[in-house]
């Protein structure tokens, strides 16, 4: 009985919360492991690794109001995927195929911006 109890204990707890609250977000929403983060003056970029795939990031470093934020990453010899637009916490995520390719990410927060250049080859 006091199994059962906790049980819907805890499901009232669920029917409780706010139906019409976000999400909490994860501290980054790409999946693999940590390449690179590159820091600049308004943020950071991040980029990860997993498997065939690179993922890439911009975070803001003081998060608020909607300001200008991309993210932009291209694999060597194809075109680059970017998010861009006017966001109050990150711009992205953004992934490419990566398999024995080159990749290079650029990431930018009210007008101040990172770059890595060529990495993963």
């Amino acid at each position: 009985m006091t199994h059962g109890l906790a049980v819907l204990t805890a499901m009232g707890a669920l029917v409780v919360a706010d139906p019409g609250a976000e999400p909490a977000r994860a501290a980054s929403v790409c999946s693999g492991r940590p390449v690179r983060t590159v820091p600049f003056a308004t943020g950071e970029l991040r980029v990860y690794k997993v498997r065939d795939y690179a993922c890439a990031i911009t975070v803001a470093k003081k998060p608020g109001q909607k300001r200008p934020m991309s993210v932009s990453l291209q694999p060597r010899g194809g075109n680059a995927v970017v998010d861009s637009g006017r966001y109050t916490r990150h711009a992205g995520p953004v992934t490419v195929h990566a398999l024995n390719r080159c990749v290079r990410a650029t990431g930018s927060v009210a007008g101040k911006s990172g770059s890595t250049g060529w990495i993963l080859c």
